[in-house]
Protein backbone atom coordinates (compact mmCIF):
# COMPACT_ATOMS: atom_id res chain seq x y z
CA UNK A 1 0.00 0.00 0.00
CA UNK A 2 1.11 3.28 -1.05
CA UNK A 3 1.47 5.73 1.41
CA UNK A 4 3.36 9.57 1.65
CA UNK A 5 2.84 11.25 4.78
CA UNK A 6 4.18 14.85 4.92
CA UNK A 7 5.31 16.94 8.03
CA UNK A 8 6.66 19.91 8.88
CA UNK A 9 3.90 22.52 8.25
CA UNK A 10 2.71 25.24 10.91
CA UNK A 11 2.39 28.76 11.85
CA UNK A 12 5.07 31.03 10.42
CA UNK A 13 5.16 34.81 10.41
CA UNK A 14 6.27 36.68 7.34
CA UNK A 15 9.72 36.72 6.22
CA UNK A 16 10.31 33.08 8.10
CA UNK A 17 10.79 29.83 6.84
CA UNK A 18 9.63 26.22 6.78
CA UNK A 19 10.92 22.90 5.58
CA UNK A 20 8.46 20.31 4.50
CA UNK A 21 8.78 16.64 4.48
CA UNK A 22 7.34 13.66 2.72
CA UNK A 23 8.32 10.20 3.27
CA UNK A 24 6.74 7.84 1.25
CA UNK A 25 6.14 3.90 1.38
CA UNK A 26 5.21 1.39 -0.80
CA UNK A 27 6.40 2.08 -3.75
CA UNK A 28 10.14 2.22 -5.25
CA UNK A 29 10.92 5.71 -4.00
CA UNK A 30 13.90 6.26 -6.23
CA UNK A 31 12.58 5.11 -9.22
CA UNK A 32 9.56 7.65 -9.15
CA UNK A 33 9.38 11.66 -9.60
CA UNK A 34 7.97 13.40 -6.89
CA UNK A 35 5.68 16.84 -6.48
CA UNK A 36 4.68 19.33 -4.11
CA UNK A 37 1.06 20.85 -4.82
CA UNK A 38 -0.82 23.42 -2.52
CA UNK A 39 -4.26 24.46 -2.25
CA UNK A 40 -5.54 27.70 -0.57
CA UNK A 41 -8.66 28.24 0.59
CA UNK A 42 -11.18 28.84 -1.77
CA UNK A 43 -8.93 28.26 -5.00
CA UNK A 44 -7.67 25.67 -6.60
CA UNK A 45 -4.96 23.21 -6.12
CA UNK A 46 -1.70 24.60 -7.89
CA UNK A 47 1.94 22.86 -8.86
CA UNK A 48 4.43 23.44 -6.81
CA UNK A 49 7.40 21.70 -7.32
CA UNK A 50 8.38 18.76 -8.94
CA UNK A 51 11.43 16.71 -9.09
CA UNK A 52 12.99 13.86 -11.51
CA UNK A 53 14.45 10.38 -10.50
CA UNK A 54 17.43 11.74 -11.33
CA UNK A 55 16.75 15.17 -9.48
CA UNK A 56 15.98 17.44 -12.35
CA UNK A 57 14.08 20.06 -10.66
CA UNK A 58 11.23 22.56 -11.79
CA UNK A 59 9.09 24.85 -9.84
CA UNK A 60 5.93 27.51 -10.19
CA UNK A 61 7.72 30.61 -11.88
CA UNK A 62 5.96 32.67 -8.78
CA UNK A 63 7.96 30.28 -6.41
CA UNK A 64 11.02 29.87 -8.08
CA UNK A 65 14.04 31.36 -5.76
CA UNK A 66 12.22 30.85 -2.46
CA UNK A 67 11.14 27.49 -2.76
CA UNK A 68 13.56 24.30 -3.24
CA UNK A 69 12.75 20.73 -3.77
CA UNK A 70 14.67 18.20 -2.62
CA UNK A 71 15.07 14.85 -2.41
CA UNK A 72 17.19 12.27 -0.35
CA UNK A 73 16.16 8.32 -1.80
CA UNK A 74 18.06 6.39 0.98
CA UNK A 75 15.26 7.98 3.21
CA UNK A 76 12.74 8.08 0.75
CA UNK A 77 11.86 10.98 1.43
CA UNK A 78 11.01 14.53 -0.50
CA UNK A 79 11.66 17.78 1.07
CA UNK A 80 10.77 21.46 0.55
CA UNK A 81 12.60 23.92 1.63
CA UNK A 82 10.15 27.60 1.94
CA UNK A 83 12.14 30.99 2.66
CA UNK A 84 11.13 34.29 2.75
CA UNK A 85 7.24 33.40 3.28
CA UNK A 86 4.47 35.75 2.69
CA UNK A 87 0.97 35.47 3.87
CA UNK A 88 -0.39 34.48 0.42
CA UNK A 89 1.46 31.02 0.38
CA UNK A 90 -0.96 30.08 3.61
CA UNK A 91 -2.42 26.91 1.98
CA UNK A 92 -2.71 23.08 2.60
CA UNK A 93 0.72 21.53 0.73
CA UNK A 94 0.58 18.07 -0.43
CA UNK A 95 2.91 15.45 -1.39
CA UNK A 96 2.47 13.95 -4.60
CA UNK A 97 3.87 11.15 -7.03
CA UNK A 98 3.26 10.21 -10.71
CA UNK A 99 3.95 6.53 -11.39
CA UNK A 100 7.13 7.52 -14.13
CA UNK A 101 10.63 8.65 -13.21
CA UNK A 102 10.00 11.90 -14.90
CA UNK A 103 6.82 13.47 -14.22
CA UNK A 104 3.07 12.94 -15.09
CA UNK A 105 0.07 13.13 -13.69
CA UNK A 106 -0.13 12.69 -9.76
CA UNK A 107 -1.50 9.12 -8.78
CA UNK A 108 -0.55 9.08 -5.39
CA UNK A 109 -1.00 11.94 -2.83
CA UNK A 110 -0.77 13.15 0.90
CA UNK A 111 -3.06 13.46 2.99
CA UNK A 112 -1.20 17.17 3.25
CA UNK A 113 0.00 19.87 5.92
CA UNK A 114 -1.11 22.93 6.59
CA UNK A 115 1.20 26.26 6.33
CA UNK A 116 -0.33 29.41 8.02
CA UNK A 117 2.18 32.29 7.36
CA UNK A 118 0.67 35.21 9.72
CA UNK A 119 1.45 38.93 8.56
Amino acid sequence: QVQLVESGGGLVQAGGSLRLSCAASGIIFRTLAMGWYRQAPGKQREFVARITSDGFTMYALSLKGRFTISRDNAKNTVYLQMNSLKPEDTAVYYCAAPRTADWGPPIYWGQGTQVTVSS
